[in-house]
């Protein structure tokens, strides 16, 4: 899953969306160096990510994309998988979507004093073209996966999928609804075990 996903993921705990949110640029036992609601967040986003990946309907999700992407199908599905949340937010959601990005900016910049050097270097991008709100739209989606090409001096052809977002958009959503129903439940338990620890 991405940004979006994975913050919301946090429920309301704002340390936790903020571990969740940056844990993929902490390596290892490294997240201990962090607030224990930040560890939470870093060590639930690991479990979400390793459900994500083995489960069989992002696989089949994948599967549409492997002949042109490659290994960079993963990284695309999580994407698209944003869209059909932003998109369909006030089915998740009863804060406005406008709001909830909103305020997650303002909790990034309540917890600068913490953030990795990756994340602060991404934040003023992230904020100015208010990523999490453009994921709702396919042209929002089109510009991601434009700068996520460019990361990989264009040779993943990332900005070409937004043409099998386009051709399959049912079938990529139908799949987000089954499956993220199933991530939700997954986390929420995922997340009072580890509070409970």
């Amino acid at each position: 899953m991405n940004f979006l996903a994975h913050i919301y993921l946090s429920g309301d705990n704002k340390a936790i969306a903020i571990g969740n949110f940056i844990a993929d640029g902490i390596r290892g036992k490294d997240y201990k160096k962090f607030p224990e609601d930040i560890q939470i967040g870093i060590l639930l986003h690991r479990h979400i990510d390793t459900f994500t990946d083995k489960h069989k309907i992002v696989k089949q999700s994948k599967k549409r994309l492997h002949k042109n992407y490659s290994h960079y199908s993963g990284v695309i599905v999580d994407i698209l998988y944003d869209h059909f949340l932003a998109k369909n937010w006030s089915q998740y959601c009863n804060i406005s979507l406008i709001d909830y990005t909103e305020d997650f900016y303002k909790t990034l910049d309540d917890y600068k004093d913490v953030l990795p050097l990756r994340t602060l270097k991404i934040m003023p991008y992230m904020i100015a073209n208010n990523w999490l709100l453009s994921y709702a739209s396919i042209k929002g989606i089109a510009k991601v996966l434009e700068g996520m090409n460019r990361r990989t001096q264009n040779r993943s052809k990332m900005n070409l999928a937004v043409n099998e977002l386009e051709e399959f958009y049912d079938e990529f959503e139908n799949e987000f609804t089954s499956f993220f129903k199933e991530l939700k439940a997954f986390a929420e338990q995922k997340l009072n075990e580890l509070n409970s620890q």
